[in-house]
């Protein structure tokens, strides 16, 4: 992270902003926890603007970038939005959590102009919680949560289903909401059982007793969960000797926790992208490979990638309208349907800035290694309503 958040730095301070340059404003966590989110995400923005400038630039200009630093910090959200502004900001890239970057993309909103969260995954996170301008280029949580219920049940003739969620955050929230949305609509699947824990408690004793305990042993488990408590219920599950599927959402990709788990196997999760070197498309290694190139180290996540999908998009849409003007450029967006990137098609309307269904990557841990074993789109999106907790 230190040498990331270094060439962040250098990255900013490289290159003057000249008047006739196109100016992105990154109001990103550069402290703090968030910063281990919206670092790889940035630099994978980052990355496309290089490439977008060394190809010519965007409407005959070259994009510079300004920063400020969020610190995590709600109120420093805001602030770091009015300094990318002050800086001459044309968009904003803000943080990956809506909790976080939303102070910032409401600034930006204000001023009419187009803000793109790096990964956020909360539908809060464009329209229904900023504004008309606002997007994520990032897959939904309930979105995860349905492919890894629909997965489950076709390639693994999952048909009982325990749900234990995490009540940490609302992306927990998400992948279970997907879930529970898919998976009892599917032939002979039937969720049978329900359970909550905090992601800090020390022990889900309690909650496995319950798993135990059914009259119907299930299938999975689908663990709505983040780390560090998704690598302590996952260690107590196995400990107890339940030997059920364990699938969760994307925010656990990443080898990093799996010495707190040893030898697991049996876990699933889908992400954008594999990071392990085996993704089918060759564009996702080549950009794997330039991030090493960038940063000295591959990606650790699947979070990296979203950053690199929201330059891409937003670029096409400012070609397309022939300005930075926020409403043009949004109205560009939604007419994006199964529009390609490197990271599968992405689609927007003038309902929704956010995917509620993509192409997923579906990865397995085996006796402690995680690896590419399937992909994965859901049969249908899931609806607005269902998005929105209603």
């Amino acid at each position: 992270m230190k040498l990331a958040c270094s060439m962040l730095a250098v990255l900013a301070l490289a290159v003057p902003v000249q008047a006739d340059d196109i100016t992105v404003g990154f109001a990103i966590a550069k402290s703090g926890w968030m910063e281990a989110y919206d670092t790889p995400a940035a630099t994978a923005a980052k990355i496309r603007i290089d490439e977008i400038n060394a190809a010519g630039g965007l409407l005959g200009n070259q994009i510079a970038v300004v920063d400020a630093d969020t610190r995590t910090d709600r109120a420093e959200s805001a602030k770091a939005g009015l300094d990318v502004l002050d800086q001459g900001a044309q968009m904003m890239v803000v943080s990956c959590d809506y909790d976080f970057g939303a102070p910032a993309a409401l600034v930006a909103e204000g001023e009419g102009m187009n803000s793109f969260f790096l990964c956020a995954e909360d539908v809060k996170a464009g329209i229904q919680g900023v504004g008309p301008n606002s997007f994520s280029a990032s897959v939904l949580a309930p979105v995860q949560g349905a492919t890894m219920a629909e997965w489950a049940h076709a390639k693994r003739d999952a048909r009982a289903a325990f749900v234990l969620e995490d009540t940490f955050i609302e992306y927990n929230k998400g992948i279970c909401t997907g879930f529970e949305w898919m998976f009892p609509q599917l032939d002979g699947a039937e969720i049978v059982g329900r359970d909550t824990f905090k992601n800090d408690d020390a022990s889900i004793a309690s909650q496995i007793t319950r798993i135990k305990s059914l009259e119907k042993a299930p299938d999975v488990i689908m663990l709505c969960s983040v780390m560090p408590g998704a690598a302590a219920a996952v260690r107590q599950i196995r400990a107890a000797g339940i030997d059920a599927l364990i699938l969760n959402g994307s925010a656990v990709d990443g080898s990093y926790w799996l010495d707190a788990v040893p030898d697991l196997s049996g876990f699933v999760l889908p992400v954008q992208g594999s990071i392990y070197g085996d993704d089918p498309r060759p564009e996702v290694e080549a950009f794997n490979k330039a991030y090493e190139a960038k940063t000295g180290a591959r990606p650790t996540s699947q979070y990296a990638y979203p950053g690199y999908v929201l330059i891409d998009l937003w670029a096409k849409a400012v070609e397309r309208a022939g300005t930075v003007d926020g409403a043009s450029v949004t109205a560009e967006l939604e007419k994006m349907q199964a529009e390609p990137t490197a990271f599968g098609p992405r689609s927007f309307s003038a309902d929704l800035h956010h995917q509620n269904t993509a192409l997923m990557q579906v990865i397995e841990i085996t006796d402690g290694k995680p690896a590419r074993v399937d992909e994965w789109q859901i049969s249908q999106p899931v609806p607005l309503d269902v998005l929105m907790g209603k």
